[in-house]
């Protein structure tokens, strides 16, 4: 890092701020790009910033400086911005010291562009037709958080992740597949390649969904909408404001019993040791057996709720105030496997990908199918087109029929398949 850390909070302190904070980090990434079926172009990136909190009179301030600043202007940033805010309760982790080992392993330029090329070649064995895309890439991040009550934590890790992009057109007729995968080692194309392929097959035939009413079976990808409403309803910010429906619910019986929900925070690949406070993570029971057991929290939330820290204090950006964020949500799997829940679809709909960003807290939600299929008597009969679902997250999560077996990382959200009673579907 470009600017000293310790040296940042005695020049804070000597400016008069009574308390200081320093968060740092660090990321570089070699991406390497694919553009159809061909390799386009390799980069690299870096970058680094540092955000320097004080607090003076107890009021506080933020400032932020990106590359190579001084020191001492960044400090008069903070004391500046700080004169112009109300006084607030201060919140700084109590001394403690923990610096993590690096995990993940680095993966090379040339391994990546090997990657993607064998992706590629496998995906148009069958389909020479397609266009495919694609990007492969391994990242370093560092994080760096010190105080002036005497808090040092340290976590780096390498993780490498990619996506394939595969367009299909036929006359009229555009089919787009996204899939990707993550993780703090050397990863596998072939189980995302397979499912890719698996999708172009059962797309084949375009048919005409039932409408009205009907069983909804959402895979990995598509249940992933659901979970990001309930992340909310469980965040404690949205609780204090009382934006979230379980504000009053705690204790209660609030989803199908078929639902348990929790964060494992050493679970790979995406775990975490502390949050941006200095925090220790936990594993939390968030939803058991469909009870509300447990919201999630930062310092300041956690003071006004009565209780402590989660440890789900994290910036959006260097320039954020800590807030709760989960660091990742797993949705316990249920035994069967996804044909078995196929087959339990008399007239119904698969959704994979949609189109939209889903349901505010509301739960409410209004989606176009961008990627959907159509199941009549337990058999995919093809993919469904111009086809929009409407519901509530809420209520969809009391009529869980039934859970898969498959499990799969949609970003930080560990979710099976989820079949469903029914939906409003139009077409």
């Amino acid at each position: 890092m470009t600017l000293d850390a310790q040296q940042l909070i005695e020049l804070a302190l000597k400016a008069g701020a009574s308390h200081a904070e320093v968060y740092q980090s660090r990321s570089q990434s070699r991406p390497v790009f694919f553009e159809a079926n061909r390799l386009k172009q390799l980069e690299s990136s870096n970058s680094e910033g540092t955000a320097l909190r004080v607090w003076k009179g107890g009021s506080p301030g933020l400032a932020v400086a990106y590359g190579d600043v001084e020191s001492e202007a960044l400090v008069e940033q903070a004391i500046a911005l700080s004169n112009l805010n109300d006084p607030e309760t201060i919140e700084l982790h109590e001394p403690r010291t923990d610096i993590r080992p690096c995990v993940g392993e680095k993966i090379t330029v040339e391994k990546l562009i090997e990657m993607g090329k064998e992706a590629i070649s496998k995906l148009r064995q069958d389909y020479a037709e397609v266009l495919c895309s694609g990007e492969f890439s391994c990242q370093e991040d560092f994080a760096y958080l010190v105080n002036s009550l005497g808090l040092q934590c340290e976590y780096s890790e390498v993780s490498t992740d990619f996506y394939l992009g595969v367009e299909w057109v036929r006359g009229e007729d555009f089919l787009a597949i996204y899939d990707g995968d993550h993780s703090y080692h050397e990863l596998g194309i072939d189980p995302i390649v397979e499912g890719i392929l698996q999708r172009l097959a059962w797309a084949k035939e375009t048919v005409t969904p039932k409408t009205g009413r009907i069983p909804v079976l959402f895979t990995p990808n598509g249940a992933a909408m659901l979970w990001d409403t309930v992340s909310d309803a469980l965040n404690s910010k949205t609780v204090l404001e009382k934006a979230s429906p379980w504000s009053e619910k705690l204790g209660e019986t609030v989803i199908s019993e078929k639902l348990s929900l929790f964060q494992q925070p050493n679970l790979e690949p995406y775990t975490c040791p502390f949050d941006d406070e200095g925090t220790v993570t936990q594993e939390l029971s968030l939803i058991k057996q469909g009870k509300l057991e447990q919201f999630y929290s930062d310092r300041t939330r956690a003071r006004l709720l009565g209780n402590k820290s989660t440890g789900n204090g994290f910036r959006s950006s260097l320039g954020s105030y800590p807030t709760p964020s989960l660091v990742n949500l797993i949705v316990e799997p249920g035994n069967s496997h996804f044909d078995a829940l196929v087959k339990q679809l008399d007239n119904g709909i698969i959704v994979d990908q949609i189109l939209g960003g889903g349901a505010d807290i509301s739960g409410d939600f209004s989606i176009n199918v961008d990627l959907g299929y159509g199941v009549k008597n337990g058999i995919i009969t093809g993919r469904v087109k111009d086809t929009m679902v409407t519901g509530n997250v809420y209520q969809v999560l009391k009529e869980v029929i039934a859970l898969g077996n498959d499990s799969r990382w949609i970003d930080s959200c560990l979710t099976p398949s989820l079949l469903v009673e029914g939906l409003s579907v139009t077409g």
